[in-house]
């Protein structure tokens, strides 16, 4: 859990709970009736955002509405940190075209480009529903893989849809691994995408997930090891800024042929 670590730097963090399974408030220790309620659940607030009425299908909606004083009216400090629960559009046919997709977009949308905070956001496997508009703004997309054919390849192919929708800093970390192999073969099949480093199969993370306890307090070598690969997305980032500048630079003083 990197938002901890990050908030215990001095940053300003905004972690935002958007994945269907709302595991962020147990990681961070809340007890069920303590987790703010998920946005995508607040029906009366997304039918009047975006001029629908409650439950209503089939109808037209604003695709844009005016999302940006909710973040301050719904998140929930804990700790250092600011927790806001999106939630995610569950339901049949509940794709993007729909107000709450709208919605969600939105608010994704306006956390990510708009405010000053450190954002980091916990979203489901995929990122079709974010779209090129959402994305400009984002420094990083981190995948999480674990030891087995299916997580692998579906790591890789988010990992490339990720990159294809034009965000520079694209990469991995290695979770639940119990042996060095499983990790060679983890790097080897992820080719382009760095390993930014890996979490070992810990029981007390487990049990710690089991009680609703900080998942961040549970496992000290844990720990250690997010902290390191922390450092080596900072490092990455840094970097694809700074090939990015490179490149604006050496236009910029490019000569102009006649």
């Amino acid at each position: 859990m990197w938002a901890p670590l990050f908030a215990d730097e001095g940053h300003d963090v905004l972690a935002i709970d958007a994945d269907p399974s709302l595991s962020l408030g147990a990681a961070f220790g809340l007890p069920v009736q303590s987790t703010p309620k998920p946005l995508i659940e607040m029906k009366d607030l997304i039918a009047e955002r975006t001029g629908t009425r409650k439950d209503a299908v089939g109808t037209y909606f604003r695709l844009n509405p005016t999302v940006s004083d909710l973040p301050e009216e719904h998140w929930l400090k804990v700790g250092n940190v600011k927790l806001l629960v999106l939630g995610a559009v569950t339901r049949a046919g509940g794709g993007c075209a729909c107000p709450e997709g709208a919605f969600l977009k939105a608010l994704l949308t306006h956390t990510i480009l708009q405010r000053d905070e450190l954002v980091l956001v916990d979203l489901a496997a995929g990122v079709e529903f974010l779209g090129r508009a959402s994305v400009q703004g984002i420094d990083a997309f981190v995948v999480v893989v674990e030891p087995g054919s299916r997580s692998i390849e579906t790591a890789g192919n988010i990992a490339a849809m990720a990159r294809d929708l034009g965000i520079g800093a694209v990469g991995a970390i290695a979770n639940k691994v119990t042996d060095l192999g499983q990790l060679e073969v983890i790097r080897s099949k992820l080719g382009d995408t760095p390993l930014l480093g890996t979490v070992a199969y810990s029981k007390a993370i487990q049990e710690a997930d089991l009680q609703r306890t900080p998942v961040v307090q549970a496992d000290a070598a844990a720990v250690q090891q997010l902290n390191e690969a922390r450092q080596r997305l900072v490092e990455l980032v840094t970097g694809v800024e700074e090939h990015a500048w490179s490149r604006v630079n050496a236009a910029a003083t490019k000569p102009l042929r006649k």
